[in-house]
């Protein structure tokens, strides 16, 4: 039996959150694992992985409850060199099986504690944490988010992509042989299905264009909503298992939220919905949206200035956020609307049954409860964002919603039910507040809302900090009148972060 085709879910019987120490040495022992990796994630939004060899059981005992030091400098820019030791633990409910070595290795996400033994206050995964805790203490909810994750594929013109060309922007749903690279997104999924993730369904997206001799091919993988935390871990896993399947196939991916003029960009949309004793509170008895969805809408409608700050965290995230594409400027919110920042989806609320009005015959009593189903999606977010700090974020920005007392009159006066992009409806968009249109702007309004990021200790002021000057040093608050002048410099920023994230 081939590991690397199953999940560790399956081969113990257990679901992650059962998982014991013993069961992980077990499933070592018993399956020929020689090397154990531990990943974490840095201050650059990605994976970075330690290696130990299993020589033998003393060793991987030690490795798995001591864990092991790593330079905190180099992974975060506001941790001196002085005092820079940090040590990594893995996260046992994480492992999984990596899909691309020979030599069988078992991959955890780890957590980062400081000298003292205590988690790292400033660390993005301890953050989210922290988040939800705060949450669920605040409300007596839990909070469980999805991610839309979007990125290009691409690779170089030959004979056989040339063949049944996909119409320029028109690649949403396409099958083969019009859309070249389902298989390859296929082998991904299955691949983050052995990791533990869970998904919803992947796709084609709209972009789709050919440039300088190679093919660009726009893809979606969208997940199910989980508890945040794993949402978050299974976010990272899933990037890290499509850029390593990217390389075996010889294909390059850009998760950028922007590649070039004129065409798509890609988002992470994050979905989100309010879980009480199993029951989703994002729709009340009547089917429609509750009370309970509208006040966190609101804390992301007071909040969205500075979610920018973590969710959109280059220069060029600010090159998608443009008027009059499906990327959002303005704050405000709405039903099946993907001009709005925060969009209602299509639920399934309706009396009505479908399934049997095209099955005739057949029980109409399959299939969950529809107002189960019912999210609430945030868009403005690409993948330049840390996705710890993203989530904990949104999260924060809810339960602020839940908090406030005019929340129910904050989310009626953001509310549109039209498209603000439209001539017809200019007037009732330019009453509307506007995200920042740069990494400096978010940075200001972080510095203006930090205290309800820093309310229950849930980011760190060390972390607030350094994100607001990070941002600051792209001095990019001029950004697109410099590109007006200079025709060359989006060429030279999509170069400069086409790996981002």
């Amino acid at each position: 039996m081939d590991i690397r085709n199953y999940s560790i879910t399956t081969i113990l019987g257990k679901s992650p959150e059962e998982f014991t120490l013993e069961d992980i040495i077990a499933f070592i022992n018993g399956n020929g694992i020689r090397m154990v990796n531990f990943m974490y994630p840095a201050a650059d939004g990605k994976l970075k992985t330690l290696t130990f060899p299993v020589t033998d059981e003393n060793y991987l005992l030690t490795i798995l409850t001591c864990g092991e030091r790593v330079d905190g400098s180099s992974l975060f820019s506001f941790i001196e060199a002085g005092n820079s030791d940090l040590y990594v633990l893995p996260r046992i409910a994480t492992a999984f099986v990596d899909p691309f070595e020979e030599i069988p290795t078992l991959c955890f996400l780890c957590a980062f504690f400081d000298k003292d033994g205590n988690r790292l206050e400033c660390s993005p995964e301890y953050t989210l944490h922290k988040a939800a805790d705060a949450f669920r203490k605040a409300t007596g909810m839990e909070y469980e988010a999805m991610g839309e994750l979007e990125y290009y594929v691409s690779a170089p013109e030959d004979e056989d992509l040339s063949m049944y060309p996909a119409s320029d922007q028109k690649g949403y749903h396409e099958s083969a042989p019009f859309a070249k690279f389902n298989q390859f997104r296929a082998e991904c999924m299955f691949n983050i299905m052995i990791a533990g993730g869970r998904m919803k369904y992947g796709h084609s997206e709209v972009g789709n264009f050919r440039m300088d001799g190679r093919i660009y091919e726009q893809h979606e993988i969208e997940f199910l909503p989980v508890p945040v935390e794993k949402a978050a871990d299974t976010l990272m896993v899933a990037k890290w298992i499509i850029r390593n399947t990217a390389y075996r196939y010889g294909l390059d991916v850009s998760f950028a939220p922007k590649i070039t003029t004129g065409k798509a960009g890609s988002g992470l949309h994050v979905h989100m919905r309010i879980m009480k004793d199993g029951k989703n509170m994002m729709t009340g008895p009547d089917g429609r949206l509750s009370d309970t969805a509208k006040k966190a809408i609101a804390g992301m409608m007071t909040l969205a200035p500075s979610i920018t700050a973590f969710g959109n965290a280059n220069p060029v995230s600010y090159l998608r956020l443009v008027p009059h594409q499906e990327a959002p400027t303005s704050i405000c919110w709405g039903d099946r609307n993907r001009s709005v920042l925060v969009r209602v989806p299509l639920g399934w609320n309706s009396a009505e049954e479908m399934f049997s009005k095209i099955n005739p015959g057949a029980p109409a009593e399959f299939g969950a409860d529809g107002a189960s189903r019912q999210t609430v999606e945030i868009r403005s977010a690409d993948c330049s964002a840390d996705i710890y700090l993203l989530l904990a974020a949104i999260c924060t920005a809810c339960r602020h919603g839940l908090e406030m007392p005019d929340a129910l009159e904050t989310a009626e006066r953001t509310y549109v039910d039209i498209d603000i992009h439209k001539k017809e409806n200019a007037e009732k968009a330019s009453g509307l507040a506007q995200l920042p249109d740069s990494c400096s702007a978010s940075a200001d309004r972080l510095a203006e809302q930090r205290e309800a990021y820093e309310k229950y200790g849930v980011f760190d002021r060390l972390m607030i900090d350094a994100t607001i000057s990070r941002l600051k040093a792209y001095n990019d608050s001029d950004i697109r009148q410099r590109l007006e002048k200079d025709h060359g410099l989006m060429s030279e920023l999509v170069k400069e972060y086409y790996y981002c994230g």
